[in-house]
């Protein structure tokens, strides 16, 4: 399918992995060149760098600081904004064990992030640019293990909804997409849902993904129309709804 971004100067935030990545790679099949930005490089960012249209910036864009010089850093104009990054750190101990230091953390990365890179690159998109917020399915079907990730999310999408209504007649789009569970390294990486969730007591990380695929409609992630929230996984055995 041609997506018609042959030219086209893309920005995608958490490029190193996961989503990101992906989106990164998609992007780059269609034509688009794209400037990847995450905490640090990987080796994937390093091959993709080797060729041709990609280019790594590194920026830890939990810090409230670090958006305010991206257009610069980025170069040019923006035809496709990518707001990906984010963390899902699970809760097992439940509402009391959220400090307010967490509910900050998680709010800067998967609410406030986004807000500020769009901010910062808002003057460099072009009319007939595209902005996707990656936010996720918690932000209507709110779990307890992710609470705060959760009400952040659903921070992420109320603002996707504002500023299309804002950018419609300046001729950009701003839309979003809400994944549920995703093979990727927030799910089964080191320190990840799968691994968290064990720890707490809810089988191996095996068992942990096992439950949340036997959940979903297709038996395998991600899911397309039935989801299940992650707490309903915890411990191990899944019931869908």
């Amino acid at each position: 399918m041609d997506l018609r971004l042959t030219g086209a100067r893309a920005v995608v935030t958490g490029a190193s992995r996961g989503i990101g990545l992906a989106a990164v790679r998609a992007l780059l099949a269609e034509g688009a060149a794209v400037v990847g930005i995450a905490r640090s490089a990987t080796d994937e960012t390093r091959g993709l760098e080797a060729g041709e249209g990609f280019r790594f910036l590194a920026a830890d864009l939990a810090d409230p600081d670090s958006a305010a010089g991206l257009r610069d850093a980025v170069g040019g104009v923006v035809d496709v904004l990518v707001n990906n990054v984010g963390s899902a750190p699970p809760r097992p101990g439940g509402f009391a064990s959220i400090t307010d230091d967490d509910w900050l953390r998680t709010y800067e990365l998967n609410a406030l992030a986004a807000v500020r890179v769009t901010r910062s690159l808002l003057g460099a998109m072009r009319y007939g640019g595209a902005i996707v917020n990656v936010v996720s399915e918690n932000a209507i079907l709110a779990d307890p293990l992710v609470m705060d990730y959760s009400a952040a999310k659903a921070a992420a999408l109320s603002f996707t909804k504002s500023l299309s209504k804002e950018l419609g007649p300046r001729g950009i789009r701003v839309n979003s997409i809400s994944p549920g569970p995703v093979a990727t390294a927030l799910w089964l990486g080191t320190g990840g849902v799968a691994e968290t969730v064990s720890a707490a007591g809810g089988g191996t990380p095996e068992e942990v993904r096992h439950g949340a695929e036997q959940a979903m409609v297709t038996g395998r992630s991600p899911p397309r129309r039935r989801s299940v929230p992650w707490s309903r996984c915890w411990p191990v055995r899944c019931s869908a709804t």
